[in-house]
């Protein structure tokens, strides 16, 4: 396939304990713009106009809590930033509304922060490097890795 009919996720839909609460951490943390809800139940928000990048619903999980670590479910939504200057900014708003950011690596290909959302949902953030710039091994194939990168000195860049 080309790269105009390749498939791509288009969306991510998560079951939430609060509504309420999980419109206003993907809409006041995450940037993101309520596009339409359905009552209590459900709501549909997304970057620059989309119909919806992320939907939240309460239809089997309202009251509910997050699913064990050792459960089977998502491990984490993954949020492509354009740019490094872009992917700072979104990582100190995070990081300013108190979120825990429990990690955070330089892969080789991108740089990535971790968190969880208030349901418990993995969220990374990440921002490819430029290809020339990734890492390959002598047989052709990706050398990812898994690199501390000074979290700092990073956010600081979004001044």
């Amino acid at each position: 396939m080309d790269s105009m009919t390749k498939p791509c996720i288009g969306h991510t839909h998560l079951k939430v304990a609060d509504l309420e609460r999980a419109i206003a951490f993907w809409r006041d943390v995450m940037g993101m713009n309520l596009m339409q809800r359905y009552g209590d139940q459900a709501a549909f928000l997304s970057w620059g106009g989309y119909h919806h990048h992320i939907g939240l619903n309460t239809w089997h999980s309202a009251g509910g809590t997050p699913p064990g670590k050792h459960h089977t479910g998502l491990f984490h939504v993954a949020l492509l930033y354009p740019s490094r200057k872009a992917l700072a900014g979104a990582a100190k708003r995070v990081a300013d509304a108190g979120v825990n950011i429990y990690g955070h690596a330089d892969h080789g290909v991108s740089l990535a922060l971790y968190f969880d959302d208030p349901d418990g949902n993995g969220i990374e953030i990440y921002w490819d490097k430029p290809h020339a710039d990734w890492p390959w091994q002598e047989d052709g194939s990706l050398k990812m890795g898994n690199d501390r990168f000074d979290l700092g000195s990073f956010l600081a860049e979004a001044q």
